[in-house]
């Protein structure tokens, strides 16, 4: 069966996506990871890390042409997964992913963006509850990490390190356009319109720049579409899956 490996958002878990993992189970060999640090063993506070950290022990995951679904900061490594690895990528389906390097900053739109979501990257040295505070808020609207149930805002503070060295390496990430566009693996883009405006310029910056990309935005969806509206993310990462294995 073809593999296919699910990646999850920075500051959740595999979790987040076993209702597709069960969909995609009766014809798939579903490989669904926790990041390092959302597992037993958590990043240490005050270590540095880098999203290749992360990418690094993916690769070491899949050893034949994957299916790579990602979501958010999920979504970069699927990309970066592809650059690092072309043939172990057989197709991608990212909702948002975070690829905030193909912002060139001498583009004046791109560069109004980059400023931006240099605030994400801003982070307290101790990553604590007011830098997740902003950072939520940030996606979601003012009140938003207030608005979170208590065992929710701790599962964040529980991460919150990793999370914020996450958010600082893929912030100062330069992969550009011309990079992205040597991947040639069938890409489809998912996002929401009710996503931060920021993201939904590099999303489709990323979709233009890639030479074999769908993008589709779905109405009342924002950043965390799969969790708020997994059926219908689902269905579209599915349907496309199947599309891809149909073509072989």
């Amino acid at each position: 069966m073809t593999p296919v490996l699910l990646l999850h958002s920075g500051g959740l878990t595999s979790r987040q996506w076993r209702k597709l993992g069960a969909l995609l189970a009766p014809q798939h060999r579903v490989i669904a990871p926790d990041l390092l640090g959302y597992g037993a063993e958590r990043w240490p506070v005050g270590k540095p890390f880098h999203f290749r950290d992360d990418l690094a022990m993916l690769a070491e995951l899949v050893d034949e042409p994957a299916h790579v679904v990602g979501h958010s900061y999920g979504g970069l490594l699927a990309f970066q997964l592809a650059l690092a690895r072309p043939t172990a990528v057989r197709s991608i389906a990212a909702y948002e992913p975070v690829t905030f390097g193909i912002l060139d900053e001498a583009r004046p739109g791109d560069a109004a963006v980059r400023d931006t979501i240099g605030q994400l990257g801003a982070y307290r040295p101790q990553a604590g509850e007011a830098w997740l505070e902003s950072f939520i808020d940030w996606w979601q609207g003012a009140g938003a990490w207030r608005a979170l149930p208590p065992a929710t805002r701790q599962a964040f503070l529980d991460v919150g390190w990793k999370l914020s060295e996450e958010v600082a390496s893929l912030t100062a990430d330069r992969t550009g356009r011309a990079r992205y566009a040597k991947i040639t693996a069938p890409a489809l883009i998912l996002a929401g319109e009710l996503t931060h405006p920021a993201e939904l310029h590099v999303v489709r910056e990323l979709a233009h720049a890639l030479p074999h990309a769908t993008l589709e935005v779905f109405p009342g969806m924002g950043h965390m579409g799969p969790i708020t509206h997994a059926d219908q993310v689902n269905a579209a990462i599915v349907a496309f899956l199947a599309a891809r294995d149909a073509e072989a």
